[in-house]
């Protein structure tokens, strides 16, 4: 069964995307590449990977992000010594009960950011794989439900690999995109630190002035409406094209699987419904291969010792690749 979407209903997607970056841009100063695809995995209901060095404010999008939506935020911050129970929660016994009770881990919230996921040992990392896939967390054989909109956004530091252990394929299938967030440009860093150095003591992360526009419910039906837009068979072909097309591009080791394809089916069709359209274009895929895809190839290791990575892997690909004409 079909939906189809009305045009006031994507008037008013269009219109909280719209406000949500805004409010959003009241704390982050710049990054609005990063801002919107963010917001693309949570219309989409997906997670996110988010790759910087420190100091970027990858923690104060989070908590920006959460309060324009009036949703519960919490942060794990990943360590070698991080135990799985430290994460999901435990079951501990009550003297004064008489009984066991459980006690939640922090991811029972909606935004979860797992940081410097890549510190923590597998076993801890392998915590999460069941609460991003199905949404819910087993604590001694009982089984949670996490309240919607569930999301983790997790960070990584791509240059001090020191201590840390690479994500397996497994988990990173489980994120929608992977977000590369950069040195911002002169202007805005000037912009910033003049932002966080007035009138503020420390460096406490300010998100007063972010105003809460909807609620999370309102978020549920917004994923709810992005998994209406509607796609042409010529552009599900598209998307099935660049897929296949990673298995056997040359200086590919590993390309994505069908996950790949559903992860840029989804990204696609959110990005459309944040652009107020019922139906997804070749643009908007074309847009999204790069975030849904970069985790996902992996280069061979004569191409990385040449300097080539996933993203140029990628965009090579998307050249020659022929999208449908309308």
């Amino acid at each position: 069964m079909t939906t189809t979407l009305s045009e006031k209903q994507l008037q008013q997607a269009q219109e909280v995307s719209g406000a949500m970056q805004a409010q959003i841009a009241r704390a982050v100063v710049g990054q609005k590449e990063t801002v919107h695809q963010v917001l693309v995995a949570l219309f989409a209901g997906g997670h996110v990977l988010i790759e910087g060095v420190p100091g970027l404010g990858k923690t104060l999008l989070v908590r920006a992000l959460a309060k324009t939506f009036g949703g519960s935020y919490a942060r794990i911050q990943f360590t070698p010594d991080l135990m799985p129970a430290d994460v999901t929660g435990h079951t501990l016994y009550d003297q004064r009960a008489g009984a066991f009770t459980t006690r939640k881990g922090p991811v029972f919230t909606q935004l979860l950011l797992a940081d410097e996921i890549n510190r923590a040992p597998a076993k801890t990392q392998a915590a999460l794989l069941e609460v991003m896939q199905e949404g819910q967390v087993t604590i001694e054989g009982m089984s949670h439900v996490l309240a919607p909109p569930f999301m983790v956004l997790a960070t990584q530091n791509p240059i001090e690999q020191e201590g840390t252990y690479a994500l397996p394929e497994a988990q990173l299938d489980r994120f929608l995109l992977k977000v590369r967030i950069d040195y911002p440009p002169l202007e805005e860093e000037l912009a910033m630190i003049k932002r966080v150095t007035t009138s503020q003591v420390g460096e406490k992360l300010n998100v007063e002035q972010v105003g809460s526009l909807i609620q999370p419910e309102h978020v549920v039906a917004l994923q709810t409406l992005a998994a209406a837009v509607a796609m042409d068979d010529a552009v599900h072909d598209y998307v099935v094209r660049i897929v296949r097309a990673t298995r056997t591009w040359t200086g590919v080791a590993a390309g994505a699987g069908p996950r790949g394809g559903i992860a840029l089916v989804r990204a696609a069709r959110a990005r459309a419904l944040m652009e107020g359209r019922a139906f997804a274009t070749p643009d908007d895929v074309k847009q999204m291969a790069l975030p849904a895809l970069r985790h996902r190839v992996t280069p061979a290791p004569e191409l990385e010792i040449e300097g080539h990575t996933s993203d140029t892997l990628v965009k090579a690909l998307l050249e020659k690749v022929q999208a449908p004409r309308a």
